[in-house]
């Protein structure tokens, strides 16, 4: 007896549209039609403020630029690159940032690595109390005093051992570590390896995506940190670029007209917002220069530290 082979339906592409239901298409069309959309409301901003920032002085103070640069001007740029202060704002931020990510790196690899070990006998009360500090903390007003009881008050240091540690990146640095399959720490403990060396050359290889994410995220939040240089940094050659700016967009951009002096000033004195977007595009450009390089990590790193709890 001959037995027919059952044939076999034709595996369907479920990312065709021609071949998709109606239901299928306007659920395609919906999601397109959002995306779209939340695309243009973010894109919109930068776009704005980039098209402000390079427009001539008269269109931006008679409000025509709504999209694209009306004219083209970099009087303002030119204004603000020949402040000094904010070249020493950008450089103090560019300390902070480095100097801050790298201990904050270091010392988030030196806690997530002994608290994904399990036999490590102070795992449990270590990670309640690390938990513990993501719900409550002692408050700002405690924090001012002991910054400043331990005299980091104008201190540089004010601006990085406040904020040494992320409880929350701290436990996705654990959790990655925790998904290290546990027979490499064996093998590697069997040839006589000792417990640091099983973290520098085992652990933190096998999670380089997740610590490429954390690097980002204290990076950009050192980045963009301007209130503890509020708190802790009253010498203006301490405070960082955020300080600089803030301290543009709230005086009416006074400091920079100020310094320009002569015709430069008079001549963009009839618009000071052009200069505030002006501060806002030197700002950011550090960030958009430096995501390209990590983004491809992003996905892979924070799904990664996401396996285990």
């Amino acid at each position: 007896m001959t037995v027919k082979p059952i044939p076999r339906k034709k595996a369907s592409n479920p990312n065709s549209f021609r071949t998709a239901s109606w239901e299928d298409k306007l659920l395609d069309i919906i999601i397109w039609i959002l995306v779209l959309f939340a695309v243009a409301v973010t894109l919109y901003p930068f776009l704005y403020v980039v098209s402000v920032s390079i427009s001539e002085g008269s269109a931006v103070a008679k409000g025509s630029v709504v999209l694209l640069p009306k004219g083209f001007s970099l009087d303002a740029f030119r204004m603000v690159t020949n402040n000094r202060q904010l070249w020493i704002s950008y450089g103090n931020t560019f300390f902070y940032t480095i100097m801050g990510t790298v201990l904050n790196v270091i010392v988030t690899c030196l806690g997530a690595y002994p608290l994904s070990r399990s036999h490590f006998f102070l795992r449990k009360p270590l990670n309640f109390f690390v938990a513990f500090t993501m719900y409550f903390s002692g408050g700002l007003i405690p924090t001012y005093i002991v910054v400043t009881g331990i005299g980091l008050y104008n201190s540089r240091l004010a601006m990085i051992l406040p904020v040494l540690v992320s409880a929350y990146n701290l436990m996705i640095c654990r959790s990655a570590m925790s998904s290290v399959p546990q027979d490499l720490f064996e093998n590697a403990s069997l040839e006589g390896a000792g417990e640091f060396y099983m973290m520098l050359h085992i652990a933190i290889p096998l999670i380089k995506p997740t610590l490429a994410v954390l690097t980002l995220y204290y990076a950009v939040a050192r980045y963009n940190d301007f209130f503890n240089a509020m708190l802790y940094l009253g010498d203006s050659n301490l405070q960082p670029l955020q300080i600089f700016l803030r301290r543009v967009l709230l005086q009416a951009s006074n400091e920079v007209l100020q310094s320009a002096g002569g015709q430069a000033a008079a001549a963009a004195a009839e618009n000071t917002l052009k200069i505030r977007y002006v501060c806002i595009v030197l700002a950011a450009v550090p960030i958009f220069v430096i995501t390209p390089f990590v983004q491809k990590y992003l996905v892979a790193g924070t799904m990664l530290g996401a396996v285990k709890g």
